[in-house]
């Protein structure tokens, strides 16, 4: 979906230094996205970072710390647990709190970031998971799935820098509805 030249710049950098670039022919949503770089990834750790860079790829090695140290199977970056970061639009915080916290409800847990784009996780947890989510449901859907299976999930606190809605940001009220249902949807199936 993007229309800033990102298409070209990937191009440039398919096959250069082990980097092979995957698109889809029109924009299909974030799950599906993330759902086709699964399919295709090669590592024993994958990494979801969203490409509008609102998490900061410096923070990998804090990220894969939890892993390396074999403390957790899966990492979350958590926006709430004290690291500076540029303001949350308001609503945007709320819609996040309320889900993390049905979260925590529906899958006796203690999250306080479900809705979190970064995620670390081993190949193997993965593997023959089966997701479906093609929009922003994919945040919650994962999280279900992967609190179902009762992994050690660790949460590191990360920096960030949110977008406006001015700057291409597109979450919004029905993806806070999808995001419920899915929650509940897998709560109980799959």
């Amino acid at each position: 979906g993007s229309k800033d030249g990102t298409r070209e710049i990937l191009a440039e950098l398919d096959g250069k230094d082990g980097v092979r670039v995957i698109l889809h022919e029109k924009n299909q949503g974030k799950g599906a996205a993330v759902r086709t770089g699964l399919q295709n990834a090669k590592g024993d750790v994958l990494l979801i970072q969203d490409a509008d860079l609102e998490y900061d790829p410096r923070e990998y090695p804090a990220l894969l710390k939890p892993i390396e140290e074999n403390l957790a199977d899966v990492v979350y970056g958590s926006r709430f647990l004290g690291a500076p970061h540029r303001a949350i639009l308001f609503w945007n915080m709320v819609a996040n709190k309320l889900l993390t916290l049905m979260t925590n409800i529906l899958y006796n847990n203690i999250l306080t970031d479900m809705e979190t784009g970064y995620k670390v996780f081993r190949r193997e947890i993965v593997q023959d998971m089966k997701l479906r989510a093609n929009r922003f449901d994919f945040e919650p859907e994962f999280t279900a799935k992967i609190l179902k299976r009762n992994v050690r999930l660790y949460e590191v606190p990360i920096s960030f820098n949110p977008r406006e809605y001015s700057e291409g940001k597109k979450i919004g009220l029905r993806d806070a509805f999808e995001a419920v249902w899915a929650l509940l949807k897998y709560r109980f199936v799959d």
